[in-house]
Order: C-alpha cells, then structure tokens, then sequence
C-alpha cells in the first residue's frame, strides 16, 4: 500500500465508510469509532452482538487521555507504558464522548495501540480514533490475509492489504478487576505483571 491508498482510506474513516486494514494480530475492520452510526455499520456488517462492545485504536496512549476517550489511573498508565504499542486490548474508563453503540452502554471501553506501521499510519492520517475489531463475520476465524476477509465485508469497505499478518489475537485486560478477558498474545507476560503490579 502507498500514501495515496492511506489517504483513501483515512477520507473513508472521516466520512463514516469502513476500511479493512492490517495489524500485528489479525486484520481489523475500522470506521471513526466517536461515530454512532458508523459503529452501528460495523456491528451491521459483522452481524455481531450489539450487546458485545468494540474496542478503539488510537496512535498513542496518550491520545486516548489527551482527547478524553479516557480515564486512567497510575496502575492502568504504568501497564500502558510496559505493553502499548503492542497486541494488547486495556480497558478503561471511558469519556463522555465515546458512543454508547461502541461500548454497549457500558462504562468501559477497550483502548488498542497497535504495533504495525499502516495502522498507526491509518489512525494518525484519520485523525480520530478507530474501531478495533477483527474484520470477520461474528463466529467466524480472524482473517489473516486479505482473502480471507469475507467477501461481503470487502464490499462495504475500503481495503488497505498489507500482506499476511502474525495471526494471534489480542490480549483483552481489566486492570479494575485484575482479570484477563481473553487471553492472546503476551498473556504470559500479562500474567507476570499482574503478579508484580
């Protein structure tokens, strides 16, 4: 992918379209995650749960307290400091300004740092923060490559292919109640800074 496909792919963010686009776990399916309407594409176009939240990308950490998409406290800063950029989902207290058709109404919202350069790229050029959600059907396995993605997700969005991607999902982390939700990459790790933290 080149600048002009970023660019593309970023105006489509800004308007409310969807991108496929890649990371360090799998390929992630994205529209501007403060949009109501757009979160509603993407549950729509996975055919996902809207009882189950989505998660959202920023470029840095900071731009999640800098915007106030978020609230973190010293342990949860501390833990963005040891494992962001990276695979990683952590869950936080959300602003006022995240949608509730993000987060299912509730009060926390998972925050993404991705450790890939055409997603940090896409979030930087979007200017607001990203849906972080695999672009499969609900139920379905994670795409790694671009043809794996479902044809009918590929229809409704803009696709940036950066070839195969690493494939293990993220580790989803609830600093509040010092559990995991799921367990992925670096969950040993996780685990280990749990016990020391």
């Amino acid at each position: 992918m080149d600048s002009e496909d970023l660019e593309r792919a970023a105006r489509t963010i800004r308007e409310g379209g969807l991108v496929v686009y890649p990371t360090e776990t799998v390929y992630g399916l994205g529209a501007d995650a403060l949009d109501p309407d757009a979160a509603d594409r993407v549950f729509a176009v996975k055919g996902r749960d809207r009882s189950k939240p989505i998660s959202l990308g920023v470029p840095r950490f900071e731009t999640a307290l800098e915007e106030g998409y978020v609230e973190a406290n010293e342990r949860e800063r501390r833990f963005a400091e040891a494992f962001l950029p990276g695979p990683v989902t952590l869950l936080c207290r959300r602003g006022d300004v995240v949608p509730d058709a993000l987060t299912a109404g509730r009060d926390r919202v998972g925050i993404r740092v991705p450790d890939c350069e055409p997603a940090l790229a896409l979030l930087e050029r979007a200017e607001r923060p990203i849906t972080a959600t695999s672009a499969n059907l609900s139920g379905e396995p994670s795409a790694r490559r671009v043809e794996d993605v479902a044809r009918q997700v590929r229809d409704e969005a803009v696709v940036l292919d950066g070839g195969e991607t690493p494939g293990a999902e993220s580790t989803v982390v609830d600093l509040s109640r010092g559990t995991i939700h799921r367990r992925g990459a670096l969950a040993s790790e996780i685990d280990a800074w749990l016990a020391e933290n």
